[in-house]
């Protein structure tokens, strides 16, 4: 059974390839894009019987398959089905609308392989692949120099970031003799490394790993990456932006209890305060979002660098799922009033402490019955304030007593698919996912320390927005924020040139 259902699913990852070419042949109607859909809808739909049925971690040639892989490659090729789905209209009348659905299969397609590649080989060949099918599908609008420049900018860092990770695996390679992850990662061969051979590829992985994922210093290319179409920037979470934290998750066993997961969170922490002012400053609805996602890339890293992978792989999943939704949403995005809130939001005494209570009670509950020792403190610490937070903006601030009671039903249907989602998660993550490690005191200081000063620091500025501190923070904060002005036109210039050879054509 097992292997059957790995030979259709390779089937059908073959079939659609060949429907991708098939639908860059001019003689072929472009309605044929409607067939390509329902081929391309294939794969995630045998992933999903895989991740269901299949209970046994199974390595065949150089591909291994369990829950963490099947889970993956499914939420890959789900992506990717549902961007395709989307750009059948969206992306309607592009030069390029062929070669733009042939891209998004390539890019999915070598990104799910790349996360169930038993040989390291293999894992870089695919994951190039998706690097390259990602810088080629900003690059397709060629005649458009801003997206030239741009995707020019973004293959330059992610050749760097392949570069840094294929130094890192050849390493491992000769320094083990093994090119299997699963022999490279035991116990055994691990042993056998010199301490400082363990820190400096651990350093080769965190800077391989930090580009992709829009990292300090490295987050100029997402914040020039909005110049592609919107499905294009809603695909990037497909298991590209996030792959920092899956590739540290399948290396963890060498990771951990080095001293570079420390250099990690510096680098995760600086970006989670940098990233999170950007998406307040800024009023370009497309760059909310990237900076949204630099701040949670950050977090996600900060996760792995805590030893809590389960907790990363999580993150990135649902963090994929959610900010894809809001990027295919961008085009019809607008600021609503807050008609719903009550015209005075003060809050008494009584509600402050209610809405304190609440999360202390969370916080608490957590502790007490989650099974992760390692990341359990804090992740009590984060629930509890994401609970006092949500009591706060969908009780409390509720518009009259129908509005209370909506936002707490909210709140209720909430709570149940957090537990639902949480326990899911953790079933099939639990035997293929590092067990959380007992993180440091010195790093759980410091992460308390990344939380508490933006809180202090965004409270401070908010009650203080005549100082001058604010408008240095504000300004820095808009700055840090805009792309290389070669990435910005007023008004699409290639639009205007072939307006103008039109016209002296006719």
């Amino acid at each position: 059974m097992n292997l059957l259902m790995l030979v259709l699913f390779f089937m059908v990852i073959i079939l659609s390839l060949l429907s991708s070419i098939v639908l860059l042949s001019s003689r072929i109607s472009v309605n044929y894009v409607r067939v390509h859909i329902g081929v391309v809808s294939l794969p995630p739909i045998l992933a999903l019987f895989a991740l269901v049925f299949q209970q046994d971690d199974l390595i065949w040639g150089p591909w291994r398959f369990n829950s963490l892989s099947w889970l993956l490659a499914l939420f890959v090729l789900t992506m990717g089905l549902i961007m395709q789905r989307y750009s059948v209209h969206y992306l309607l009348g592009e030069r390029s609308y062929r070669k733009y659905f042939s891209l998004l299969t390539l890019t999915t397609v070598a990104g799910s392989l790349a996360w169930i590649s038993e040989d390291l080989r293999l894992l870089l060949i695919c994951w190039g692949m998706t690097l390259i099918g990602l810088t080629w599908m900003i690059r397709l609008k060629k005649e458009w120099s801003v997206a030239r420049r741009a995707a020019s900018f973004m293959g330059r860092l992610f050749t760097m970031s392949w570069l840094f990770l294929l130094f890192a695996t050849l390493w491992l390679a000769v320094a083990t003799g093994q090119w299997q992850l699963s022999h490279i990662m035991s116990p055994h061969s691990l042993a056998g490394l010199e301490s400082w051979e363990k820190t400096s590829i651990n350093l080769l992985l965190i800077i391989s790993v930090v580009i992709p994922s829009a990292q300090w210093p490295f987050q100029r290319w997402l914040l020039d990456s909005v110049v592609a179409p919107t499905p294009v920037s809603a695909v990037m979470h497909a298991g590209i932006v996030n792959a920092g934290g899956i590739i540290l998750t399948l290396f963890a066993p060498l990771f951990n209890g080095d001293i570079t997961q420390f250099v990690l969170l510096i680098l995760s922490g600086i970006s989670v305060l940098m990233g999170t002012g950007i998406m307040l400053v800024h009023v370009d609805y497309k760059r909310q979002l990237v900076g949204s996602t630099i701040a949670q890339m950050g977090f996600m890293l900060i996760q792995c660098a805590l030893g809590a992978y389960a907790a990363a792989i999580i993150h990135a999943i649902l963090h994929g799922l959610f900010k894809s939704t809001l990027f295919l949403q961008a085009g019809s995005a607008l600021r609503q009033s807050d008609h719903n809130r009550r015209p005075n939001q003060t809050l008494s005494f009584t509600e402050a402490c209610s809405g304190l209570v609440i999360g202390i009670f969370a916080a608490v509950g957590y502790w007490f019955t989650s099974t992760d020792v390692g990341y359990r403190f804090i992740s009590a610490t984060i629930l509890g304030s994401s609970v006092m937070y949500a009591w706060k903006q969908l009780v409390l601030f509720g518009y009259g007593r129908i509005g209370r009671l909506a936002g707490f039903a909210v709140f209720i249907a909430g709570a149940l698919m957090y537990g639902l989602v949480h326990s899911s998660f953790h079933g099939l993550l639990h035997e293929t996912v590092a067990i959380n490690n007992q993180p440091s005191i010195p790093a759980i200081i410091f992460v308390l320390f990344i939380l508490l000063t933006g809180n202090m620091v965004g409270l401070w500025l908010y009650r203080n927005q005549t100082s001058k501190a604010f408008s240095v923070m504000y300004l820095w904060l808009i700055q840090l924020g805009e792309p290389h002005p070669d990435t910005v036109e007023s008004h699409p210039k290639y639009l205007t040139e072939s307006m103008s050879q039109g016209g002296n054509k006719a």
